[in-house]
C-alpha cells in the first residue's frame, strides 16, 4: 500500500538517504542491507547517516509511514470525486494501483518489509492500513446498500481487492507488456466486478 517513497525531492542529504535506502531495501531485503550500503549508494559516509536517521529501521519506518499517509490521502480523494459506489471503487482501485505501479520499487518495500519494524513502528503502520481497508470496506458497504454491489461478504471482498492490487507491485515491470494504466483500468473493472456490479457500472 503505497503512493509515494518520500518527500519530494532528492537534493537534501535525508531525501537521498531516504532514496538509497528504498533501493536498497527492494534490491537486497531489509536484513540484506547494511547502514554502509545506504551510505555509499547517498555519497554519504555511515556517520553521515546517523546524523539524519539513528537506525536502518528508522529509513524504512519513514519510507513505509509516507508511502501509506500518501495513499490514505490519494484514496480517500478518489472517493470524495464521484457519489456512486461503483465509480468510487473504480477511481479508488485505479489510483490504488497506479499508486503500486508508478512506485513499484517503494511499493515492495512497504508490502514486503514490514515485519522488520519495531512493535512501536508497526502499530502505527498497521493504523493506515487498516484505515485504507476501511476505505474499501466503505465503499463495498455503500454499494450493497444502494443495490449496486451484491458482494455477500464485503470484508472478504476488500481484502481480495487490496490483494489483487497490491501484488501488482511484484510482477509489474516499466518494459512489461501491460502499461501501469492499462493494469489500472483492468484491475479498477475487475474489482466493480468481484462487488457484484455489472463492468458498465
Amino acid at each position: 500500500m503505497t503512493s509515494e517513497a518520500a518527500p519530494a525531492g532528492d537534493s537534501t542529504s535525508r531525501d537521498r538517504l531516504l532514496d538509497a535506502a528504498r533501493d536498497a531495501f527492494a534490491a537486497k531485503g531489509f536484513h540484506g542491507t547494511t547502514t554502509r550500503d545506504i551510505a555509499a549508494a547517498a555519497g554519504m559516509s555511515p556517520a553521515a547517516l546517523y546524523v539524519h536517521h539513528p537506525t536502518k529501521e528508522s529509513l524504512l519506518f519513514e519510507i513505509s509511514r509516507a508511502g501509506h499517509e500518501a495513499t490514505v490521502a490519494r484514496l480517500s480523494a478518489a472517493r470524495a470525486a464521484t457519489v456512486s459506489p461503483t465509480e468510487q471503487l473504480r477511481l479508488m482501485v485505479r489510483e490504488f494501483v497506479i499508486g503500486h505501479t508508478a512506485r513499484h520499487t517503494t511499493a515492495r518495500v512497504v508490502n514486503y518489509e514490514l515485519e522488520a519494524l519495531t512493535p512501536e513502528h508497526r502499530v502505527v503502520i498497521d493504523e493506515l492500513r487498516h484505515a485504507i481497508q476501511q476505505l474499501m470496506r466503505e465503499v463495498l458497504a455503500a454499494g450493497v446498500e444502494s443495490g449496486e454491489f451484491a458482494c455477500a461478504d464485503i470484508g472478504m471482498t476488500a481484502n481480495a481487492i487490496m490483494g489483487m492490487s497490491i501484488d501488482v507491485a511484484r510482477w509489474y515491470h516499466e518494459d512489461g507488456d501491460w502499461s501501469g494504466e492499462r493494469i489500472a483500468a483492468h484491475h479498477a473493472d475487475t474489482a466493480v466486478l468481484m462487488a457484484g456490479a455489472s463492468s458498465s457500472g
